[in-house]
């Protein structure tokens, strides 16, 4: 059900144009901000994956090397988009 920003449950408006959303790391609440293009590809992703966009959150956390989380979701799904692009070019 949508709050008044129109967010969604779960989510919610951050400085900058950024969308907040929650999520459970091991155990532990948190939340991500990321802009609406990025969420909306990270949702895409895991719906190609099969799992609940906080699953996939959960492998880039459990994958990363330190920084934030924030931009560890959006390096991996810009490495996704390139990897797509250069399948793309491959094919065509």
């Amino acid at each position: 059900m949508p709050d008044e920003d129109g967010a969604g449950v779960g989510r919610r408006r951050a400085p900058a144009g950024l969308l907040k959303r929650s999520v459970v790391l091991q155990g532990h609440a948190t939340s991500v901000a990321l802009e609406a293009e990025f969420w909306a590809a990270l949702d895409a992703w895991a719906e190609d994956e099969g799992c609940p966009p906080a699953a996939l959150i959960a492998a880039l956390d459990a994958d990363r090397a330190g920084g934030s989380l924030a931009s560890a979701i959006r390096v991996a799904l810009l490495k996704r988009a390139l990897e797509q692009l250069s399948l793309c070019r491959s094919n065509g």
